[in-house]
């Protein structure tokens, strides 16, 4: 009898008698625990070192504040300086630097001045096979696919060369 009269009072009866609730039973917070806020919780907070690229000059580039002078190797925690005086010293052994580095690399931009020059298909290839892809581009467009990469939390490093134009202030 009991059960007929709770087959006739509804899903609202039936829940409120401590039976299972059915498909017309609608979740509220007190129901269950399933019914919570969702929380989150940061893992890892920004690291202050990451390296941006806040502008560049026919001399050097500002980097986080510093002035690095000539071309340089800007990794992701650190910047060195890099001995190439144009495209045309980019070599195997001049990229070897990047190939070394642990964590490795996902992505290595490299800026090679005024506009963007041909760099040897067997270098590039090879850096591929290495796992690191390679965006060869001008200066100033390697100075802002840089500083977007690592706005993005991607594992990036840049070859910059300065170009002869003065842009401060990316």
């Amino acid at each position: 009898m009991a059960v007929v009269a709770l087959r006739l009072l509804g899903p609202v009866a039936r829940r409120a008698a401590g039976g299972p609730p059915c498909r017309a039973h609608r979740l509220t917070p007190a129901d269950d625990e399933l019914y919570q806020r969702t929380r989150l919780t940061v893992l890892e907070p920004e690291s202050p070192n990451t390296m941006f690229i806040e502008g560049y000059s026919s001399r050097g580039f500002t980097i986080s504040g510093d002035l690095v002078v000539g071309p340089c190797a800007v990794l992701p925690r650190t910047i060195l300086q890099w001995n190439v005086g144009s495209y045309r010293d980019i070599s195997y052994e001049s990229l070897s630097l990047f190939r070394l580095l642990e964590p490795q690399i996902e992505i290595l931009v490299l800026g090679t001045g005024d506009r963007v020059e041909r760099l040897h298909p067997a270098m590039l290839k090879h850096m591929r096979e290495s796992g690191i892809a390679v965006e060869v581009q001008d200066t100033p467009n390697a100075c802002a696919t840089f500083n977007f990469l690592t706005s993005e939390k991607r594992v990036a490093a840049a070859g910059l060369i300065p170009p002869r134009g003065t842009y401060m202030g990316m």
